[in-house]
């Protein structure tokens, strides 16, 4: 994500102050689950930040769980990805972030480092709810910094292949199974790829690295970044050779144009039966169990293997509950984190369908939750890879889009592409 310019992050200052502004106290008080009344004080509103409509309502339902049991009001807003973080960068710099809201590992880092969240350290240690142990240990490293914990894990996500059946069956074509390779994905995305331009076979942006063809590189034993986070592994030769699975579909003719995709996300050109198959997070599932035609003509499966090591691995991340370091409310905000991250509400988050939970073993109910075969999530679990990530992510990331986007254009090689990616991302990693 770039800044955007000062005016911009100005007029996101005023917004941010609107939306997430100062919280008004009230002599009042609000009645327990239990019947007993919350201690007679000033009633507290926490504001509470995130970037998915789709998942508003389920949130809003346990939220309203924490208020009936707390007395704690919350009020929560949505603000789309690309403004969330102009409107986090203004309430930063203005004292107005909101009390309550979510963070990414493309950006925690840069947050926790500059002091701008408050630290839970202390707080779970002492916490009967939240224990360590019970969440994945790579989320954790997402949310830590000089060994302190500054948030509490909320969702995992994993990926799958999705596919409309329908066009399958107009082309007289096999759904894919579990049992595919990629080079199956790849043949098969030629196939339904028709002549007129009206159907292509697959689509993965050059920004969709998670969901799409970072799952290809790790598959084949590839790597984007190193344990250390020191080294590019953009220009390792297992790495090149997992791109060339997306330098083959575009070489094929088997994807969208480049202009086309970038002014469609892959779920529009999905829901819009433009395309036949991607590659999607668990994240959009609540978008798509409420899209008609999404429900009516497509399911999803496993990702393919790799033909040459027979590994299926799927790139997983987590968002975190963190709280602004300077909230007026630092112990209702903790009590609000402390309670989204419960095994009951981890619980709920999941039989609500908002996605799956990071608590472990809770995510069985959202399996449920849609009318697909969510099972495809569950199942690749087994081999799991973190999204990469360092101090300066942000950075690397959208270099590496802007290079990848001229493969998409015929412009260079796939070798070229990641060669070239793999310098300038070692130049980021070592000014951190």
């Amino acid at each position: 994500m770039n800044l955007k310019k000062l005016s911009t992050i100005a007029l996101a200052s005023t917004l941010g102050f609107t939306m997430f502004g100062c919280n008004n106290a009230t002599d009042d008080t609000k009645p327990m689950d239990d019947g007993a009344k919350a201690p007679s004080s000033d009633k507290v509103t926490l504001e509470v930040g995130i970037w998915d409509s789709n998942q508003e309502p389920g949130l809003k339902e346990i939220l309203d769980g924490f208020s009936a049991k707390t007395g704690i009001e919350t009020n929560i807003s949505v603000v789309k990805w690309d403004e969330y973080w102009t409107m986090l960068e203004a309430g930063a710099q203005g004292g107005t972030l909101p009390d309550v809201f979510w963070m990414h590992s493309n950006e925690s880092q840069r947050y926790m480092s500059n002091d701008m969240l408050l630290d839970l350290t202390d707080r779970i240690a002492n916490s009967s709810e939240i224990k360590i142990e019970n969440y994945p240990e790579d989320i954790w490293s997402l949310y830590t910094y000089d060994s302190k914990y500054y948030a509490v894990p909320k969702d995992i996500d994993t990926i799958a292949l999705w596919y409309n059946k329908t066009l399958f069956d107009e082309a007289g074509v096999d759904y894919p199974t579990a049992d595919w390779t990629y080079d199956d994905l790849v043949a098969t995305a030629k196939k339904l790829t028709k002549d007129d331009g009206s159907v292509y076979g697959f689509v993965d942006r050059c920004d969709n690295n998670q969901a799409g063809y970072y799952n290809f590189v790790y598959a084949n034993d590839g790597y984007i970044i190193n344990d250390d986070k020191t080294k590019s592994g953009w220009d390792d030769p297992k790495t090149i050779e997992g791109m060339m699975i997306l330098e083959q579909l575009i070489k094929d003719g088997s994807m969208p144009s480049a202009e086309v995709m970038a002014e469609n996300k892959e779920e529009v050109l999905f829901g819009s039966g433009k395309v036949a198959m991607t590659t999607q997070g668990s994240w959009m599932v609540a978008g798509f169990k409420d899209n008609d035609y999404i429900v009516e003509n497509c399911d999803c499966i496993e990702l393919p293997k790799s033909a040459k090591t027979g590994r299926r691995c799927s790139l997983y991340n987590g968002l975190g509950w963190v709280a602004a370091g300077n909230t007026a409310h630092p112990e209702e905000a903790w009590q609000l984190l402390e309670y989204l991250g419960s095994k009951d509400a981890q619980i709920q988050q999941a039989e609500l369908g908002v996605t799956m939970s990071a608590y472990k073993n809770t995510s069985d109910a959202w399996s449920n939750s849609a009318p697909f075969n969510l099972h495809a999530y569950l199942n690749v679990m087994d081999d799991l890879v973190i999204r990469p990530f360092s101090r300066s992510t942000v950075k690397w990331e959208n270099e590496d889009n802007d290079i990848l986007k001229t493969v998409y254009l015929n412009e260079i090689t796939m070798k070229e592409a990641c060669e070239k990616m793999a310098e300038q991302m070692n130049e980021k990693l070592a000014e951190e």
